[in-house]
């Protein structure tokens, strides 16, 4: 099996046509996570919030975001995809956050073969209520935790490409060209 972060491509044409390696399925409140070492996916927690995730969560393959972890990315569809599986997906924005003081985007993407999104074209054309669930979700899936998370906002899709192609960049510095 390749290994979920080094071992898949980042996309056909990146960043607009990316791969997103999903995590955690929409509608789940198990918190899956890679394991970098291995390259698979394991449980890593249960959410003590009484909420559940509003998309498919997972991250860019082959990116290093400034966490130091893979790009995260939440790919909207009215499919729960299972954890593991590759969709191709296209960005529409990024929602700009911070968890315990450090940043933590999220890339919000959809199927690159969704009919339902298909005239979706940047973040600004989704429902209001799509974004304030995704917003909402983030300021207080932790909260019973005790952890800090602060939302800046949602940017537009050329926002989330820069963000892309600086995390692709990071990722080559850090483990391609050294």
């Amino acid at each position: 099996m390749a290994h979920l972060w080094h071992g898949i491509s980042t996309g056909a044409n990146p960043p607009e046509d990316i791969n997103v390696i999903i995590e955690i399925p929409s509608g789940s409140k198990c918190k899956y996570e890679l394991d970098k070492t291995a390259g698979i996916i394991r449980v890593d927690r249960i959410i003590a919030s009484a909420v559940y995730y509003p998309g498919n969560y997972g991250f860019i393959p082959q990116t290093l975001a400034e966490d130091n972890d893979p790009l995260d990315a939440l790919v909207l569809s009215q499919i729960s995809f299972h954890p593991g599986v590759i969709v191709r997906s296209r960005p529409i924005g990024v929602m700009r956050m911070t968890d315990a003081g450090e940043p933590d985007d999220k890339i919000l993407c959809v199927p690159r073969r969704d009919p339902h999104y298909q005239e979706i074209k940047s973040a600004s054309g989704l429902h209001k209520n799509i974004l304030n669930e995704i917003t909402e979700f983030f300021r207080v899936y932790k909260n019973l935790e005790e952890k800090k998370v602060v939302i800046q906002g949602v940017e537009p899709l050329d926002v989330a490409v820069n963000i892309i192609e600086s995390s692709i960049h990071s990722y080559r510095d850090r483990y391609v060209n050294t």
